[in-house]
């Protein structure tokens, strides 16, 4: 997003709401995170730092999430304005009730792997039968509960299916033979098992986006009623005109964007290390993106969903799920 854009973006703001001066009142809006403060928020902790947000006219709250915080029900009860979620997370939830739409969609690659020790035996995913595989919950199962629908793999144990092992946000399970593989992303716990001492040549990997699984991760979400709110579409094109303007200087500035993360981190259990390469192999997931979403990858999202045999994900190819009024503003 060019900088021009944004300032056209924010003059238009200005103008149609009658302010005479850049002094006026910035607008709120709150942005509810999939995760803890790291790497993978890099664009919007960077636009808010920098200062992108507040020459939109903005004045963003992030509030980080965590192991217990689920985004669908944070927006629902009135917690954010725009939450950040996986796609199959939140078409699951706008088929239970929960109105979400796609407004942007800022990750363009998903990041999602299978990650086993190689001692195991494991080759391909044919061998998974009778293993036990760590799988994170709270709505980041549903590619992996598609996936083993769509290869005919029971997820409910025994010789030709394979054993659920809910995974906490850690790679202990890995590390102390718990499970034959853990989930991991490209851009964190895969590197906390090379970290922790396991050698990527004693690892195999089954990337979802190499197994035609992988589907939309970390977009964009409001409420189809915050859609018709006075000035909510000039405010939402104006936060990702701005939020873009963060994931593209954070992919020029990696370092810089990993010390804002640092700085961020109430919890401070992030290391400097482990930051810089998180926003390394994230910004590999942003680039090229503009923010818009695409339909191509969206509908292989959704047919990977549908694709679950007699337990698929979504039961019905979704209406209304995504919307381009806001990234169709910023061209």
């Amino acid at each position: 997003m060019t900088i021009n854009k944004l300032k056209t973006l924010l003059v238009a703001s200005v103008v149609g709401a009658g302010l005479a001066t850049p002094a006026a009142a910035l607008d709120e809006l709150t942005l509810q995170l999939k995760w803890v403060t790291q790497g993978q928020f890099a664009g919007y902790y960077v636009a808010k730092d920098k200062g992108f947000y507040e020459e939109a006219g903005l004045d963003v709250t992030i509030k980080p999430g965590g192991p217990d915080i689920a985004p669908p029900q944070v927006i629902a009860g009135g917690g954010a304005d725009v939450v950040i979620d996986w796609m199959p997370s939140a078409l699951a939830s706008r088929e239970k009730g929960v109105p979400l739409v796609n407004i942007a969609q800022p990750f363009a690659r998903s990041g999602m792997m299978l990650t086993c020790r190689k001692e195991t035996g494991i080759t391909s995913p044919e061998d998974f039968k009778g293993r036990t595989l760590g799988v994170w919950f709270f709505g980041n199962e549903y590619p992996f509960l598609s996936w083993m629908s769509q290869l005919g793999i029971p997820t409910d144990g025994g010789a030709e299916g394979v054993t659920v092992l809910k995974q906490g946000f850690n790679v202990d399970p890995l590390l102390q033979k718990q499970a034959d593989c853990i989930s991991t992303m490209t851009y964190n716990e895969y590197w906390q098992v090379i970290d922790a001492g396991i050698p990527a040549e004693d690892l195999v990997v089954f990337k979802y986006e190499d197994q035609g699984v992988a589907t939309l991760e970390d977009g964009l979400y409001v409420l189809e009623s915050t859609l018709e709110e006075d000035g909510m579409k000039d405010k939402l094109a104006r936060f990702v005109a701005a939020s873009m303007k963060g994931w593209d200087y954070a992919r020029e500035n990696p370092e810089e964007a990993a010390d804002i993360i640092l700085e961020n981190d109430a919890s401070g259990a992030q290391t400097e290390k482990h930051q810089v390469r998180m926003v390394g192999e994230i910004n590999k997931l942003t680039e090229g993106s503009d923010g818009t979403l695409d339909m191509a990858a969206y509908e292989r999202t959704v047919a990977t969903l549908l694709a679950g045999g007699s337990d698929p994900v979504i039961t019905a190819k979704p209406e209304g799920a995504t919307t381009t009024v806001i990234t169709d503003m910023l061209k």
